[in-house]
């Protein structure tokens, strides 16, 4: 069961979630606090804190346990590397073993976190999946079940590609940036992206993954731009790799004929689409996008008893016209 919503946090919960007994929490500036007891700690563990998005992400998160320092505590946890899987695992096992009531998670795979967060589950813990959804059969394989609070990235990126195509005639060659294979976000944005381009009559002649890096995503697009030279576009899984796109176009010496789309609207994105170098990307709220799955954990701590079900965030398309007066 899914539920949508804006601004308003629909929150879920797990049942078997044990109580707030810690003497000791710890703040989002990761100093600790003595002698508190009743004050719930919530693990945020996220992937790459290099990633502009998932900086804005502990911002908000950070902010938010700011504005209700009474109401929890926050510990914020990153990976240096979007592939270091074993890193965040030891993460979760870390948080864990440090008596955290509840943690929040963007896993950097949909299918390798999921043992580690069977285990935080039978060792008490609240787990809420943020971001990158976890795979329902290794889940269902695993025998738990965890909320999913975050957006539709199959509909993001169709929307992106649907604004895309607008540009574009039947006909016309484009490529696609994918991010990690394995990411259920990743397979969705992609699909998204073919979708948009199926329906349109427009042809992906190539598509490969640069693992949501921007260094990756310039050296591939140039190679790819070097083989389909007729291409008229790239869409890009995230914005980080549209802006490796955006250099390799640049370097290729056709910034005035190739157009660029991402995902995430992270800031330097925005400078890009206003300056024309991009031209669209989908916007779901990485500031908030942490809080939402905060105050899931925080209610689901509250009520253990009910349901646990799926929460459905917003996805917003931006473009020139948003940006600008």
């Amino acid at each position: 069961m899914k539920r949508k919503f804006g601004l308003v946090v629909l929150v879920v919960a797990l049942a078997g979630c044990r109580p707030s007994t810690t003497t000791t929490s710890t703040d989002a500036d990761g100093t600790s606090v003595p002698g508190e007891s009743g004050r719930p700690r919530v693990a945020l563990i996220m992937k790459s804190l290099a990633n502009e998005f998932f900086s804005t992400m502990a911002d908000g998160a950070q902010s938010h346990q700011e504005e209700h320092a009474d109401d929890y505590a926050l510990i914020v946890n990153g990976i240096k590397d979007e592939r270091d899987l074993s890193r965040q695992v030891a993460l979760v096992e870390e948080m864990v073993s440090s008596n955290v009531d509840a943690i929040v998670i963007a896993p950097a795979d949909s299918k390798a976190l999921v043992p580690a967060l069977r285990r935080a589950q039978q060792a008490g813990v609240v787990v809420v999946n943020i971001d990158n959804r976890l795979d329902a059969d290794v889940l269902k394989t695993e025998g738990i079940t965890i909320p999913f609070v975050g957006p539709d990235n199959r509909a993001g990126a169709k929307k992106v590609g649907q604004y895309l195509a607008q540009k574009l005639n039947e006909g016309d060659q484009v490529l696609v940036l994918e991010g990690i294979r394995t990411s259920f976000n990743a397979q969705q944005r992609r699909e998204g992206f073919e979708l948009a381009m199926s329906e349109a009559g427009i042809d992906i002649v190539d598509s490969q993954s640069a693992e949501w890096e921007m260094s990756k995503a310039n050296t591939i697009a140039s190679s790819m731009l070097s083989e389909h030279p007729n291409c008229k576009a790239i869409l890009a899984a995230n914005d980080s790799m549209a802006l490796g796109a955006v250099a390799a176009v640049r370097s290729a010496g056709r910034s005035d004929d190739v157009m660029i789309v991402g995902f995430d609207n992270i800031s330097a994105v925005q400078q890009a689409i206003i300056d024309g170098k991009i031209l669209a990307t989908a916007d779901q709220h990485g500031d908030q996008l942490a809080v939402f799955g905060i105050e899931a954990a925080l209610q689901m701590l509250q009520d253990p008893d009910t349901k646990p079900e799926d929460v459905e965030t917003p996805v917003d398309l931006i473009h020139q016209q948003t940006l600008t007066p």
